[in-house]
């Protein structure tokens, strides 16, 4: 568990990795402390509508779940996957003015991997890169796949990684589907090395198909996080934890 405190952070950079996922970095002399041991971490960031003059106002605002990509002592960045103008997030992230003030909360615990895996599978959406580039930056000489689910080509962002990131473009289809497609294909034989860490995270309806796999590949669920990030149709979901 983590010390949970709320902090008020402004925007000071926007950065357009691809047409549709934006990084921001945000400032302020709150982050002091901050910290996030685990690479599927979440925090809450708060989007008010106007200037909310109170703490208890900033924290009324509609909110939703991130994965922390990187931070110092007085400063934190954050990607976002921008798909329309729905909900307040995105919208935020992609039109925002720099200076805007918003607020961040948590996380409020971490799972902490212990010791190093015999192998690596990392597979995911848009949502889920932040996640990815973080368990990534943990891989050594192990065998590892990285598998990314995007709309198209035009949407594969550059990934530091010891293995090149295999795509998959779903088109006009579903988010998810090209992921659950994927997954439903593989087979004992498919399983990467030996004593692998698997990480699963898209659209919930990769979950089944994800935990079947593990059960196909005969891996211990403690070894694994499978979850949906999101839940379509539900702008309020938010990740299990």
């Amino acid at each position: 568990m983590l010390e949970l405190k709320f902090r008020t952070v402004t925007l000071t950079e926007r950065v357009q990795l691809a047409p549709n996922y934006v990084r921001v970095r945000l400032e302020g002399d709150e982050l002091a402390g901050f910290d996030s041991r685990g690479s599927d971490d979440h925090m809450r960031l708060f989007f008010p509508e106007g200037s909310p003059e109170t703490v208890e106002e900033m924290r009324a605002s509609p909110n939703r779940e991130y994965t922390p990509l990187a931070w110092g002592e007085n400063w934190l960045e954050v990607e976002f996957a921008v798909h329309g103008d729905e909900g307040v997030a995105a919208p935020w992230a992609a039109n925002a003015p720099i200076g805007s003030k918003i607020g961040a909360g948590g996380p409020r615990g971490s799972a902490v991997m212990t010791g190093t895996p015999g192998a690596w599978f990392l597979v995911g959406d848009e949502t889920a890169i932040p996640a990815i580039r973080r368990f990534a930056s943990l891989v050594g000489d192990q065998p590892a796949r990285i598998i990314i689910e995007v709309r198209g080509a035009a949407d594969e962002i550059k990934i530091d990684a010891p293995v090149d990131v295999e795509w998959l473009h779903r088109g006009d289809a579903l988010a998810g589907s090209a992921l659950v497609a994927f997954l439903d294909g593989l087979g004992e034989a498919d399983a990467v090395g030996v004593d692998p860490f698997v990480f699963i995270a898209a659209e919930q309806q990769v979950v089944k198909p994800g935990r079947a796999l593990l059960q196909r590949w005969g891996v211990d669920i403690a070894q694994a996080v499978v979850k949906g990030y999101w839940k379509r149709d539900e702008a309020e979901y938010h990740a299990p934890h």
